[in-house]
């Protein structure tokens, strides 16, 4: 069987999307995943692109059906996961393989395992992907720190999978060890600032000024047809235009009112602090999520204390809404 060009560890849903990608451009992958199942359905939902994958049931097998020198990227879970499954595979890789975490790693855990991985003769890039599942699916925004020469080794594969934009792949190499990750913790937290920068939109318009989740659907629509176009803007207005098939309501009113995060926007904050920056937007919307997850202690405090009932904004609306 022809050996592949590169591996992936992971197919969860960011793993399998981008294992996907890669086939579908050309590129032979070898995939594993520790629970054998979920890599025997990967390779059963593949369709057409099956021949492209090849499946391993261990990490040996992993490392001997690639194409030496071995690119290996691990889509698991932050923190030790990563760590552990580095462990894992220097006992099966030679001189020469790269391991590429894909993860929303912190760059400074990133900095610490290419210092560790400097003297094992492995080469280490961490590479941060931006887009979501259907990023990683047709095309990511791909950060990817570690040695030049490194990036040169798999900068065929990492072009062809990623977003185009004039033509040009959003790929690129952004410097040494930690560098990949760190734009993409950077990239989320300006996120975090445009997503609650729609919410507190969205309550000026729902609370403000009395409209529904259609008409305000309506509104995000338009924007985003002119220079506000944008992923975020486009999904805010589908958002909002939704109804839950079970009760006929609006998803927005059914779904919980409970933000989570992963820590990068909190990781941008504290860099700023580091560094002397201000930050505000982003250290605002870090707080709103923080609050909006300790909703027991939202609904303890509003029952002390009452709601205080919604403002109806009495300005000129037409006027209001060209403002926004």
């Amino acid at each position: 069987m022809e050996k592949a060009e590169i591996g992936l560890i992971g197919l969860g849903t960011m793993g399998s999307n981008l294992a996907l990608n890669i086939a579908e451009k050309g590129h032979r992958i070898a995939v594993f995943n520790r629970t054998a199942s979920r890599t025997d359905a990967f390779v059963e939902n593949a369709g057409t692109l099956r021949d492209m994958v090849v499946p391993c049931y261990s990490l040996e097998e992993l490392a001997a059906a690639i194409r030496p020198p071995r690119p290996i990227i691990i889509m698991v879970l932050a923190g030790k996961p990563v760590d552990e499954q580095i462990a894992a595979l220097r006992g099966v890789l030679s001189a020469n393989d790269i391991v590429i975490d894909a993860g929303n790693a912190n760059f400074r855990d990133t900095m610490r395992r290419f210092s560790e991985l400097s003297d094992s003769g492995l080469t280490f890039i961490g590479m941060g992907v931006s887009g979501g599942e259907e990023g990683a699916r047709h095309g990511p925004s791909i950060m990817v720190g570690g040695t030049e020469q490194s990036w040169k080794r798999v900068e065929k594969v990492l072009t062809a999978i990623s977003a185009k934009f004039r033509d040009e792949p959003c790929a690129a190499w952004l410097g040494t060890d930690g560098a990949g990750h760190f734009v993409k913790t950077i990239h989320n937290g300006i996120e975090y600032a445009d997503m609650q920068m729609i919410a507190e939109i969205y309550g000026i318009l729902r609370d403000g000024l009395g409209m529904g989740p259609k008409q305000i659907a309506q509104m995000f629509a338009g924007w985003n047809t002119g220079r506000l176009n944008s992923y975020l803007i486009e999904i805010t207005a589908k958002v909002l235009a939704a109804d839950d098939p079970k009760t006929g309501k609006p998803v927005v009113d059914i779904i919980l009112d409970r933000a989570g995060q992963k820590g990068t926007g909190k990781w941008s904050v504290i860099e700023a602090q580091q560094l002397g920056i201000p930050a505000t937007a982003i250290e605002a919307a870090v707080a709103a999520r923080v609050l909006s997850s300790i909703k027991d202690e939202r609904l303890a405090a509003e029952k002390a204390y009452g709601n205080g009932g919604v403002t109806r904004i009495s300005a000129d609306k037409d006027a209001l809404l060209d403002e926004l």
